[in-house]
Order: structure tokens, then C-alpha cells, then sequence
């Protein structure tokens, strides 16, 4: 066979690209076809001076710069450290300045950011003891870490379109639920309507837009009789996100993190990739079967892709 397609592609002035190349699975990519960019996805990190965190997180950093074929690029999924949901401005600082002295010190390769839920400061009032007025509440204390001045954005990289979103939003009855606001799906929209169907497009979000491994995380399913999904841990806009992407089919690839877990949902044509979690249990092991990781995701000119989950070593502490 390989003879054959070397054959057929030598003559391939006269025989249309489709014609001589296989069918590739969901997901790969054509043989011709040339990689445009390797991106390391780094998700839930939940950085904290306890548990050797600060030690792990730069060994993951060094795994991912000593790859024989190392990345273009560093995404963040999000959720950076354990929590400032809940955290006082003391607690929060510490963690913020944490990550900062070992991104600065560990990671040479650029990056970009993605918001999560535990990244906001004080939304969880009660606890934090905010209340509410500070000039760093809620996304602008993470925001001013990451280096943003709106909390969704997109960008053009090697031929690739990539989305990164906001899913969290403010609830009256609770922290926080899963969804766009209605001034950011209108924005997306307007995005993907000037990309056209030009270029490829990844969106990365730190909440999962679809996922079958979220239903894990409510144990009580089996006794209860019913399968639940809670609204903080998949997109309740889920529907409305699916609709607008089967608009557009050059919408590929959706990176998520947030439920700690491996998971790939293929859906209308559109991969939505979880890839687990640095931290996995908070740094206290695997979560499930998932261990502390981070995925390497290689994008192709043609709009295809290829992922990988690599474990970066982590060790239970003595």
C-alpha cells in the first residue's frame, strides 16, 4: 500500500488530491497534509504552596520543554491555582505570586490563557469575606495575572483560527453556572461569520461545551435512577453552541479542561477534547483513572489533528 500511494503521488500533477489520498479517520489528518502547529494544553492546575505543587508544576513545565519534538505554544486551560472563589485577598495573593515565580522561572515557551472558575477572586462572598467592590474582584485579579484586557478573545496562529471563551458566569442562586453571557455568543458569532470558512478553528473553553465523563461527578446518579449533569460542570448553552457551530464546518476542535477526566465527544463533525488535569485529585493523586497529566495536540494544515495525553511523572508525596 505504501507503494502504491507513493506511486499515485508522484503522479500527482495529473490525479486530484482527493483522489490519491485516504480518507482519514475523525480527527487525523491527510499524509500530505503538513503540521501547522504543536500546542501543550495545561489545564487545572490548582497551584498551591501545599503538596509539593509548586515542585510538580515545573517538572511538568521541564517535561513538556524536554519533548524530543517540543511545542510552538502553551495553552492554559484555566484554573491556574486551587481556588480564589472562596479565598481571602491574603490566601489569594499567595497563590497568584506562587504561580507567577514558577511560570517565570520555568517556562520559556509562549502562552496563552484561558479564564476558569477557581482563577475569580471572591464570587463566593460568604466565604472569601469580599464584598464585592474591590478593584480586583471577580475576573480581574486573574485577568491582570494572565495579561488580558477582555476575558474571551481570538487569535490567528499558523494558518489556525483559535477561540478562547469565558464559561463562567455569575448565578443569583449559587457561585457560578456554565454558559456565554449574551454580549459573548454574540461576539462569537460575529468571529466565526469573518473567519468564513477560510481557516481551521479551535475553541478552547475551561468548562466543557459537551461531555460524557461530567455525569461522573454525580455519584448519586445510580441510586437516584437518573443520569444528572450539573450546570458547573458542561455548558447549559451547550445547544445553542452546537447550532452555531454546525454553521460553521471549519469549527473542528474544542479544548476544555475543568472536570479532571480524559474524555472525547465527536459530535456533527466537531471534536470536544477534555484533557484531564495536571493536579488530577488536587495534587493527591489520580482523579478516577486519570492521571496528573497534560495533552499535546498537533494541528494540520487541512484542518486536522492528532492528541495525546502524557502523564509528566507525578509522585505521591512521603
Amino acid at each position: 500500500m505504501f507503494l502504491e500511494l507513493g506511486a499515485l503521488a508522484a503522479a500527482s500533477v495529473s490525479v486530484p488530491y482527493s483522489q490519491y489520498v485516504p480518507k482519514r479517520e475523525e480527527g487525523g489528518r491527510h499524509p500530505l497534509a503538513e503540521r501547522s502547529l504543536r500546542i501543550a494544553h495545561l489545564t487545572d492546575i490548582h497551584l498551591q504552596p501545599e503538596r509539593k505543587a509548586e515542585k510538580w508544576l515545573a517538572a511538568c513545565l521541564q517535561h513538556i520543554q524536554n519533548l524530543d519534538d517540543k511545542p510552538d505554544l502553551l495553552i492554559n486551560g484555566g484554573d491556574a491555582i486551587m481556588d480564589a472563589l472562596a479565598a481571602s485577598e491574603s490566601r489569594t495573593r499567595i497563590q497568584w505570586d506562587l504561580w507567577r515565580k514558577v511560570i517565570q522561572a520555568e517556562c520559556s515557551l509562549p502562552i496563552e490563557h484561558c479564564l476558569g472558575n477557581h482563577d475569580l477572586w471572591g464570587w463566593d462572598k460568604t466565604k472569601s469575606g469580599v464584598r464585592g467592590t474591590e478593584p480586583l474582584f471577580g475576573k480581574k485579579w486573574a485577568m491582570n495575572e494572565y495579561g488580558l484586557s477582555r476575558a474571551f478573545r481570538s487569535f490567528d496562529r499558523n494558518g489556525w483560527h483559535i477561540v478562547v471563551l469565558d464559561s463562567t458566569q455569575p448565578k443569583a442562586t449559587s457561585v457560578y453556572e456554565a454558559r456565554l453571557d449574551e454580549e459573548q455568543l454574540s461576539w462569537l458569532e460575529n468571529d466565526l461569520n469573518l473567519v468564513g470558512g477560510r481557516k481551521p478553528v479551535m475553541v478552547v473553553s475551561h468548562i466543557p461545551i459537551l461531555t460524557a465523563c461530567g455525569f461522573f461527578h454525580v455519584p448519586q446518579s445510580e441510586k437516584s435512577g437518573d443520569w444528572l449533569m450539573l450546570g458547573v460542570l458542561m455548558h447549559l448553552d451547550a445547544a445553542r453552541l452546537i447550532s452555531l457551530f454546525l454553521k460553521h464546518k471549519n469549527v473542528k476542535l474544542c479544548l476544555s479542561g475543568h472536570i479532571h477526566l480524559i474524555d472525547r465527544v465527536v459530535y456533527n463533525g466537531v471534536t470536544y477534547l477534555c484533557n484531564g488535569s495536571v493536579c488530577a485529585n488536587w495534587w493527591k493523586g489520580k482523579f478516577h483513572e486519570c492521571e496528573p497529566g497534560y495533552a499535546v495536540i498537533d494541528l494540520y494544515e487541512d484542518g486536522g489533528f492528532q492528541h495525546e495525553y502524557k502523564p509528566y511523572g507525578w509522585k505521591p508525596i512521603g
